[in-house]
């Protein structure tokens, strides 16, 4: 099995700049040993389990207890199938880049 998850928690009512509240969620993720990507719209963290994967996406919200209000988007790809993982995901498309040129 395997979980990945694309994620964003952003305060409302906050100043104009969110990014130190994030950055205090990608702490929590760092601090988690998963594996994980930073992106400018979001992080991408991988978990062998769907629960490993939404236990560190509550500790980044109960993170920002702070704030009164969070704007949370979730997308999610659970495998029960095989082990998927990020690298995969992107070499396979990679390699097809080729094949519809």
């Amino acid at each position: 099995m395997s979980a990945m998850a694309f994620f964003s928690i952003t305060p409302i009512g906050k100043e104009e700049s969110v990014s130190k509240y994030v950055a205090r969620v990608v702490k929590k993720v760092e601090e988690s040993g998963l594996q994980w990507t930073l992106t400018p719209m979001g992080t991408i963290i991988e978990g062998e389990t769907l629960e490993d994967v939404l236990k560190v996406i509550n500790e980044g919200a109960e993170e920002l207890k702070d704030c009164n209000r969070l704007s949370i988007s979730i997308k999610i790809d659970y495998r029960r199938d095989r082990q998927s993982g990020m690298g995969n995901k992107v070499k396979s498309v990679m390699n097809k880049i080729d094949e519809v040129r």
